[in-house]
């Protein structure tokens, strides 16, 4: 088996590059967490998330799923027009998505209801026809993936994600004629061309699966790299391709041997960490080139695959943000784009009434057209329509997506800094910080906290929780580091904790947590919860076991005081509390101080210390519960006490504490939606000092890894900038006195309104099991006013750039 390194750099060096031609490339879009896009050829909107791309065998009809957290549909495109024909609401869908031969019929997975839709195209319309049942519908666990249909044979093959099955359903009586274990979750399933065949990804026991159709038999299975997840197959069935999202990898495999003969790699650089979340495939009509969708690297990679075994890397296209699938009809290239060309920043401000964007649906089977306005909160992806590139574009297109991309193989090892900086340039470099406090809060934007302080960039009537609610946190950034530009890479807490302690979602967790977030069941994959949404080489604790350095949690990744992922068994608190917020975190931090100070008094305080400080959740306007102001008030205290100890105790003066919230989950902030708090404290801290340097969650975890001599452990840690201009090398031991409340922090809420009664059906017992869009209206009004309007979250924080400017 041979692996292709991803060596692009002749492009460049043998003038193949020249400035962009005039096209929608022109425009640099730079995104929240420090990448860009410029993506090529032309596009139109699609719905909240797609997926997945069936094209019908004339090639003249396309179809689209939109997975996301919203509204979810199916679209119905003309591919000779770019026309969308239809738009159908669907409660629930997910990935699977196939026409019938004839194209009378379209198929598509049901989600959690556990069922295939059957549409019938009449007219360009898509009309409910019938539903194929394999079960009840959640919380019985099935969820369809990907489909395949015989047509001759009337057979609908169908894998699935939560009981890891393979499915045979009678088209003509629709009744199940077998289900067949897999040893992990599915993706997705393809029929060889003579339907003798079956081949299913393995999406959770990194493998491809083959079953004979004709004895309904496993007939063996082929290794693949980590998470194998979409499949093409050359017109004569001997070779297929497997996109490995884990590995940044393509493997081609023989069907007649059944071997792995060649491995792409399909990243910028050889041998990058994870990140570049490879995860569509398409073979060029004549089948000599192979386009692979790079879901985090925001391009798709192109090879010659016209000898398999002896594959060629052409160069990269750019995309918009989050490709998740691509096609390849006549000359030209279809791309859906999981999270859009940006994220539709509002010029109007965040008031959701004062503009409108629309995508129009047709609810089911009826005329009724429903409307949906167009919030900041929704990823609206689209449809990438690129012209087959000449050699000399396909040039200018790969120094695009280099351009695009801020990690590079040198940042892996060297970082930007400066000489005599405690935060070291290069991997392995001493720091004079020894212990690392990294504290993860719940949910806050920059402006719902910090927006009243006047040297930064805040919007003063979009705070929610200012100096009086939290004066700890004020103190904190005027004392030490005012942080202004700092952005969430994630959107939830189902991400947003695999980001802070991992620097990456992988794509299972991208694509699954949407799911239940959207009310249409599903668990909580995240926090070590399931082992497919665990990053692949673990997380930052996993790095410090492999480099000899000490570590312990305090609530993250360890549930019901025990941890949730092997690498923290005897390395936790095991009486420290988690979630609950019946518990205050200013008792959290008592009993951080207790296991501190046992640790301490024997010399054995780990150097990386993760904890976890909930209470700045809310929990809404629960009658008989805290207030929100009460319990942002106690989490501000906490934050306050926490520093005031650790400033006071014998290992202040080589400590680090940084602090962040784990997603802003789309709250008011002028700015955007992703802007967060995030405080810095040390002695080697600049005091009195505003950064306005933009940076990310994993320029957090950057920072830690390099005053630990760690590794990155993704291309987006090894890509961000480190926090080095908030430090000094000169050393201020002065210790840090926490402020009273100002806020009565037993305050509980009595009143009952429409809002406590909206509350009342909200489920505090996990994190982000409430609506985002309903919790921030009840926190908004329940602290502004009932007849005050609510902002819309703000995607507003790119950079529109030029250039030729």
């Amino acid at each position: 088996m041979r692996n292709i390194a991803f060596l692009l750099f002749y492009f460049i060096f043998f003038g193949l590059i020249a400035s962009a031609q005039k096209t929608q490339t022109e425009s640099k879009i730079t995104l929240p967490n420090g990448w860009s896009l410029s993506p090529a050829g032309q596009g139109f909107l699609l719905g909240d998330l797609p997926l997945n791309i069936a094209v019908s065998n004339s090639k003249k009809l396309m179809a689209v799923t939109n997975n996301g957290q919203s509204t979810q549909s199916i679209q119905l495109i003309d591919v000779p027009t770019g026309k969308i024909l239809d738009n159908i609401v669907v409660k629930e869908c997910w990935l699977g998505l196939k026409f019938s031969a004839d194209e009378k019929f379209l198929y598509a997975s049901g989600g959690n209801d556990n069922w295939i839709l059957k549409y019938a195209i009449r007219n360009n319309k898509l009309l409910l026809k019938d539903s194929l049942k394999l079960g009840n519908k959640w919380p019985n666990k099935i969820s369809p993936a990907g489909i395949d249909i015989d047509d001759k044979q009337n057979l609908l093959y169908v894998v699935t994600k939560d009981n890891n099955s393979l499915y045979i359903i009678d088209l003509r009586t629709k009744k199940i004629k077998g289900q067949y274990k897999l040893d992990g979750e599915a993706y997705t399933c393809l029929l060889s061309p003579d339907k003798k065949e079956l081949y299913i990804t393995c999406w959770g026991c990194d493998k491809l699966y083959v079953f004979n159709t004709a004895s309904k038999t496993f007939t063996g299975s082929i290794a693949t790299g980590s998470h194998p997840n979409d499949i093409c197959l050359t017109k004569n069935g001997k070779f297929i391709f497997v996109a490995n999202a884990n590995d940044n990898s393509v493997s081609i495999i023989d069907l007649t041997t059944k071997k792995v003969i060649e491995t792409l790699t399909t990243s910028l650089y050889p041998n990058a960490p994870q990140g570049s979340t490879t995860n569509g495939l398409a073979l060029s009509p004549d089948e000599k080139t192979l386009y692979i969708a790079n879901a985090d690297n925001n391009c798709l990679a192109v090879f010659d695959v016209s000898e398999p075994g002896e594959s060629k890397s052409e160069g990269f296209i750019p995309t918009g943000w989050y490709p998740t699938c691509v096609k390849a009809i006549g000359n030209k290239i279809y791309v859906t784009n999981g999270k859009g060309f940006s994220s539709f920043a509002n010029p109007e401000g965040p008031n959701p009434y004062k503009k409108k964007e629309t995508i129009t649906f047709r609810k089911g089977d009826t005329s009724k057209i429903k409307t949906v306005q167009y919030i900041g909160g929704l990823f609206i992806g689209t449809m990438s329509i690129i012209d087959v590139p000449t050699s000399k574009q396909l040039g200018e297109y790969s120094r695009q997506v280099y351009d695009n991309t801020p990690y590079t193989k040198e940042k892996e090892t060297v970082s930007v800094g400066e000489k005599g900086n405690p935060i070291p340039e290069k991997v392995g470099e001493p720091s004079p910080i020894k212990y690392v406090f990294y504290i993860i809060k719940e949910n806050r934007t920059y402006d719902q906290v910090l927006g009243d302080i006047k040297e930064g960039n805040g919007d003063s009537s979009l705070v929610l929780f200012g100096e009086k609610v939290t004066p700890n946190q004020h103190k904190l950034v005027n004392d030490f580091v005012l942080l202004d530009n700092y952005y969430i890479d994630a959107e939830v807490s189902a991400d947003g904790h695999n980001w802070s302690l991992g620097g990456y979602a992988n794509d299972y967790l991208e694509k699954n947590w949407v799911t239940s977030y959207g009310g249409r069941g599903g668990t909580y994959d995240a926090e070590g919860t399931r082992e497919i949404a665990n990053n692949k080489n673990g997380f930052i604790w996993n790095y410090c076991k492999r480099a000899g350095i000490s570590y312990r949690t305090y609530g993250e990744f360890a549930d019901d005081y025990k941890p949730n992922i092997p690498i923290l068994k005897d390395h936790f608190c095991p009486y420290f509390t988690s979630w609950d917020l019946n518990v205050r975190d200013t008792t959290r931090v008592g009993q951080w101080k207790k296991d501190f100070d046992s640790l301490v008094s024997v010399n054995a305080l780990p150097r990386l210390n993760t904890l976890r400080l909930i209470c700045d959740h809310t929990e809404g306007l629960r009658k008989g519960r805290p207030t929100p102001l009460a319990h942002v008030a106690d989490n501000d205290l906490a934050v306050g006490m926490f520093i005031d100890y650790l400033s006071k105790s014998p290992v202040w003066k080589e400590s680090l504490v940084i602090i962040t919230e784990d997603d802003a989950q789309d709250g008011p902030d002028h700015v955007d939606a992703h802007r967060s708090t995030a405080y810095v404290v040390s002695p080697y801290v600049k005091r009195h000092y505003v950064d306005h340097t933009p940076y990310t969650t994993t320029s957090l975890l950057r920072t830690i890894e390099l005053v630990l001599g760690l590794p990155p452990m993704s291309q987006y840690d090894a890509a961000a900038t480190p926090l080095w201009l908030s430090f000094t090398a000169t050393p201020d031991l002065s210790t840090f006195d926490h402020v009273p409340p100002q806020t009565d922090i037993n305050q509980i809420y009595m009143a009952t309104n429409k809002l406590t009664e909206k509350t009342a059906a909200f489920n505090f017992s996990k994190e982000d099991e409430v609506n985002e869009v309903d919790f921030n209206e009840v926190l908004w009004k329940g602290i502004k006013g009932m007849n005050s309007p609510v902002p819309s979250p703000k995607r507003a924080a790119f950079i529109n750039t030029n250039d030729n400017d």
